[in-house]
């Protein structure tokens, strides 16, 4: 374990050399921020309060008691005072449209925007009249909801004009209101242990969460899935009640261990298989140690933290891998997860199962095998978007929320998906696997020598993408050596590179995706070029464009090696 004091600094290293986190608690670094008396060489420490991951998961913020915030990039291994804001920080939010953009709350009772670039305030908010405890973001970045404790505001980060206000009676107070995942529906919890959803453009009630029987739970935290289709809510008792949002009833109740009073936050792991539907949780109870659970099994996984320096709070990235912890003496904790168990890394269960042996099971086992040959008989380079859709349509692989039909029907009229979508449809017809574990072993390798000087060869004006091409030819060519030798794959993967460049995983599988099902012969005469796949175009040609082949033939460009 490493350590890091920022103390009257405003940039450098994280680590100076790679971290390499133990099994055992899988903690990265403690940064802290020491500042000296001015009479004395004593030194104290001036807490951290809150965290904030961006979507990446590779950088988040964190805001101290001065009104410091810090940007710590753990990709890059840099970090950097970004502002000084004189007050407390209460609430912190960095998931914004604007990537460089993040909001803070502070003691004043102000909501605040600033730019991580430019270290300048881009907006200034006013309108709580107490402390905000809480700031969700849209999954679209463009709204923000600010809770404090006897109101909720809705914020248009577009115009940063306040659109909505919501008020409490006085004898009753709110928890907690964020948005659900996916959607645009606004949860908001109460302390009479009330659960409502609303609609977040006309406000209009959806529906009521019932109040458990017995014992009042006093909500504390509250977590939904990625998904949205779950909610996890906790409070002073040892009791976790799990609700299904789409029948609005409550699924099952965790119990647990006798140590555990009080839940002070709830927050889900999100796991490389699940598709939004996250199966761990992880509880912060008022020992100081977030305890993370198999919600299905109601298996303790593993812990974080001890009661000799408790936790106070914690953010997760997004992709599960890092979680950042606020301790209790004021430092932070960075801890690598995926370091602490295995079974977070584990691949689902098989999906061909074996069916009893009778009649039908017969008869479904003929007909099964029969499409499989057939399916195994087309070519990979063969299978156009409308087989490929007809095949994962007989297997049922599409989500639920995509209709193969509709899909097909899209693309026959229209001759593409829409653009605001299409990405999103993209990623699920082809499945990928979003497999982080794996990706981060290949980003942890570096830089790959035949890429270690791309920007004499392939020159890109904008230096992010220029990185993000290099990192991703690097996984490349570290997870197939052939790679690092092919000279086109650059121009091959920048389009790629630069439309998923917020999003590296997803660029990086697609482009794996796409060489080993329609790329897979290019390489059988390497480093020679793919004789066959040269004369197959060749061919193509003759039958369709002979005047263009005999163009290309004058001028030499044929499939003939010289």
């Amino acid at each position: 374990m490493q350590s890091l004091d920022v103390c009257k600094r405003t940039s450098g290293k994280i680590w100076h050399r790679k971290p390499t986190p133990s099994t055992d608690n899988g903690l990265m670094v403690s940064i802290t921020n020491s500042q000296s008396g001015p009479l004395t060489h004593s030194s104290r420490n001036i807490r951290f309060l809150h965290t904030s991951f961006d979507n990446t998961g590779d950088c988040f913020i964190a805001g101290d008691h001065q009104g410091n915030i810090f940007l710590f990039d753990l990709n890059k291994n840099r970090f950097a005072l970004t502002q000084k804001c004189g007050h407390p920080c209460t609430a912190l939010a960095y998931n914004l449209r604007r990537k460089t953009e993040f909001l803070v709350g502070l003691s004043d009772y102000s909501l605040k925007c600033f730019d991580t670039d430019t270290k300048e305030m881009v907006a200034w908010m006013k309108g709580h009249e107490s402390a905000i405890g809480s700031i969700s973001v849209h999954a679209s970045g463009r709204y923000a909801l600010t809770t404090s404790f006897d109101t909720a505001q809705l914020w248009d980060l577009d115009t940063f004009q306040r659109k909505r206000k919501l008020n409490i009676k006085e004898d009753v107070g709110i928890v907690q209101v964020f948005f659900l995942p996916l959607s645009n529906t606004i949860i908001t919890g109460f302390k009479d242990d009330t659960i409502f959803a609303w609609e977040s453009d006309t406000l209009n009630c959806k529906y009521q969460l019932p109040v458990p029987p017995g014992k009042s739970p006093h909500y504390k935290a509250y977590a939904p899935t990625r998904d949205g289709r779950l909610l996890a809510a906790g409070g002073r008792s040892r009791f976790i009640h799990l609700w299904d949002l789409d029948t609005h009833r409550l699924l099952r109740i965790i119990e647990l261990p006798i140590k555990v009073t009080t839940v002070k936050q709830l927050v889900f792991l999100p796991d490389n298989f699940d598709a939004g539907a996250s199966q761990t949780l992880g509880v912060l109870s008022q020992d100081g140690i977030i305890r993370f659970i198999n919600i299905h099994t109601c298996k303790l996984l593993f812990d974080v933290g001890g009661v000799e320096n408790r936790i106070n709070n914690a953010a997760v990235s997004p992709g599960g891998r890092y979680l950042v912890a606020v301790m209790e003496d004021g430092s932070l904790h960075v801890y690598n997860l995926h370091t602490m168990s295995e079974e977070l890394s584990k691949p689902p269960a098989p999906l061909v199962k074996v069916v009893t042996n009778n009649k039908m099971s017969e008869t479904m086992s003929t007909e099964r095998s029969s499409v499989l040959k057939k399916n195994r008989s087309m070519s990979a380079p063969a299978r156009g978007k409308e087989n490929r859709l007809e095949e994962w349509e007989s297997e049922k692989d599409l989500p639920e929320t995509l209709n193969s039909d509709r899909l097909k029907a899209i693309l026959k009229g229209y001759g593409e998906y829409p653009t605001k979508y299409r990405m999103f449809i993209w990623r699920s017809i082809l499945r990928l696997p979003e497999n982080h574990t794996a990706y981060a072993a290949l980003v942890d390798k570096g830089t790959h020598p035949a890429y270690s000087k791309i920007h004499e060869d392939y020159p890109v004006k904008s230096r992010k993408l220029l990185r993000i091409l290099q990192r991703i030819l690097s996984a490349l060519a570290h997870w197939s050596p052939i790679f690092g030798e092919t000279q086109y794959l650059p121009v091959l993967a920048f389009p790629f590179v630069k439309l998923f460049q917020n999003n590296h995983l997803v660029c990086f599988e697609i482009l794996t995706t796409f060489m080993v099902n329609w790329g897979a012969h290019w390489f059988e005469y390497f480093p020679n070029p793919p004789i066959n796949i040269l004369a197959m175009i060749e061919n193509v040609l003759a039958h369709h464009d002979k005047y263009l082949l005999e163009h290309f033939v004058k001028y030499g460009v044929t499939s003939q090696v010289n």
